[in-house]
């Protein structure tokens, strides 16, 4: 890391020496420079999240709290030689960043997030290529600086398929005020930074989205909480389906590898479905997300690396969030989440969920706003309906700080 961060300050360094202003810098803009040559073009945006989450168990009323550095992201985004070459790279340096990543990649940080190219090579056409976010339920590929409530849902974080590599052609088109954007990827089906050769078959997204009323104001149909305050109703319609050939991995892109009983990884197929639409109007604004995940060939089972049975994480979410955005930047939110997992035949007579506990949570959240979503305070407070286990309250604080 520290040499990571040397490397940094040496570019940095090397880039204002030769830069020929700083035109366009600012606060949720980042640091913006350009050599003499105009050769390439490059922003610099840091940011990072303080949280606190409490944890109170309403059955033994046990309480359990922790302060923890959720985020702390480098990003560097900008073009080459001219701007229909674009790049963004995004590191995340944090413990808590990077999750259950050490177990999945033989104990060895899981730092890069998103390496990609982006070459515009005709009217309203792009062609990606690299590592970044695939095109599946619209929280997930919100940036996780610019959510409406503290932190993504619980239909994100068991049925999203997160970030892969390999190439996504992307085209937009505007039929009268109506704007229609396509999308298909075709990347190696297992996720971020595995290093492993692909033996089994490649994933395969496809997503379209109809925005009937025009573009929203500032991309605004990707960021949480209407701040553009938009002066027409906007709405943005979405569906994507995913088929991840021969995968290994609990979820597709994320979780334990699966094994069978030699040790060696299950392939089976997950097709994936996930529909959603963001409507703002004045202050308003509404978010609704479906997704339904399921084996579509192979087995839902196995071992992993411990010896631990292993499920393919399979089933069906829906999520529904809300708020308002006052003149004075203070936003109120809420969020209604169901999970159901597939539940799995354990006996000839006996059917549960054994994957996860189904639960519905009820979530309550407030929002300073101080600079847009680059400087703000946001707290919230959840109720966990759990069918089988301990029903919960959770709280949640948190700080966003960045340039």
């Amino acid at each position: 890391m520290k040499k990571l961060l040397t490397i940094g300050a040496i570019l940095l360094i090397s880039s204002l020496t030769h830069a020929q202003s700083f035109e366009g810098s600012g606060i949720g803009k980042g640091i913006r420079f350009m050599p003499r040559d105009s050769s390439f073009f490059l922003q610099w945006n840091t940011r990072f999240q303080t949280q606190y989450v409490g944890t109170l168990n309403l059955d033994d009323n046990q309480y359990e709290d922790a302060f923890t550095i959720r985020r702390f992201r480098l990003k560097f985004k900008g073009y080459l030689l001219n701007p229909n070459i674009g790049y963004k790279v995004e590191l995340a340096l944090s413990n808590r960043d990077q999750g259950d990543f050490f177990s999945e990649h033989n104990d060895a940080a899981s730092i890069v997030l998103d390496a990609v190219l982006k070459w515009k090579f005709a009217p309203g056409w792009q062609l990606w290529v690299g590592q970044t976010k695939l095109p599946g339920n619209r929280e997930r590929v919100i940036s996780s600086g610019s959510l409406q409530l503290v932190d993504r849902s619980r239909l994100n974080s068991r049925y999203n398929i997160d970030r892969d590599k390999g190439l996504w052609l992307w085209h937009e088109d505007q039929l009268g005020r109506m704007v229609v954007r396509e999308v298909l990827a075709v990347t190696s089906g297992e996720g971020r930074n595995i290093t492993s050769t692909n033996e089994s078959g490649y994933d395969y997204t496809g997503r379209i989205e109809v925005m009937p009323f025009g573009k929203f104001k500032s991309k605004g149909d990707y960021f949480g909480a209407d701040l553009m305050r938009e002066e027409r109703p906007k709405l943005s319609i979405g569906v994507t389906y995913d088929y991840n050939v021969g995968t290994s991995r609990e979820r597709g892109q994320l979780g334990r590898f699966i094994l069978d009983a030699n040790g060696d990884r299950v392939n089976s197929d997950l097709a994936t479905l996930f529909a959603d639409a963001m409507f703002k109007y004045k202050g308003w604004s509404v978010m609704y997300e479906y997704a339904n995940k399921r084996v579509a060939r192979g087995v839902i089972n196995g071992w992993d690396s411990d010896g631990n049975e292993r499920y393919f994480y399979t089933g069906e979410a829906h999520n529904v969030q809300w708020g308002y955005l006052f003149k004075n930047n203070v936003s109120v939110d809420a969020r209604w989440t169901q999970n159901t997992p597939t539940a799995i035949m354990i006996n000839e007579v006996e059917e549960q969920s054994i994957i996860d506990d189904p639960e519905t949570r009820y979530e309550l959240g407030l929002s300073k706003y101080i600079a847009g979503h680059t400087l703000k305070i946001q707290v919230s407070t959840a109720y966990r309906d759990r069918l089988t286990k301990d029903d919960e309250m959770l709280f949640f604080a948190q700080m966003e700080i960045g340039f």
